[in-house]
């Protein structure tokens, strides 16, 4: 009986051996301050935060970025280039924009495409639209904003729907092309 005892009592003390060596010997405080707990309420700044300034990456309006990349592949792979035209629209030379004619200009030929777009002021688009019904444009409203087609009886072709040349004024903007369906390509917005 007595060697169960000590059997137990060595195994008693070699199982607190254990869990003292695994314990390790007291810390001394650490040479390295610690850093104080945050705040709950953090203190308001006044200082605004600075916002980086803008970089300009709209590009410049050209023919090729004046309509859909699909109708510039389309076009030059038919060999044809662009020109640039004076924006007028009845006496309002509209400069703040571009007018392109695409065409094969290595023969004679008045075959080609038109599209435009501009900037138009209040006063311009008025002058403008007088000019054009003065002329025997028709004028149409629609969501869009007012369309003014040339009558079909002088046109030199029409769309699908039978317009010819047609604007599209809207708010501070015109588009022109040589057809009314033709202006879904012109992807320019300024």
């Amino acid at each position: 009986m007595f060697r169960r005892i000590t059997s137990a009592s060595v195994g008693s003390i070699l199982a607190l051996a254990v869990l003292t060596a695994c314990a390790g010997a007291p810390h001394a405080p650490s040479a390295t301050p610690t850093r104080a707990p945050a705040s709950a309420d953090p203190a308001p700044t006044v200082a605004p935060v600075a916002t980086p300034a803008p970089t300009a990456t709209a590009e410049e309006i050209s023919c090729e970025s004046l309509i859909s990349a699909g109708t510039v592949e389309a076009l030059t792979d038919a060999g044809w280039t662009a020109q640039p035209k004076e924006f007028v629209v009845g006496d309002v030379e509209l400069t703040e924009g571009l007018l392109c004619f695409w065409a094969d200009y290595s023969v004679g030929s008045d075959h080609g495409q038109l599209y435009g777009w501009s900037t138009i002021t209040a006063d311009e688009t008025t002058r403008a639209q007088s000019a054009l019904l003065e002329s025997g444009w028709r004028r149409e409203e629609s969501a869009e904003g007012t369309y003014f087609t040339e009558d079909p009886q002088y046109s030199m072709g029409t769309d699908d729907e039978g317009y010819g040349m047609t604007y599209l004024f809207s708010d501070g903007w015109v588009k022109l092309a040589d057809t009314k369906q033709g202006l879904v390509l012109i992807e320019w917005t300024g």
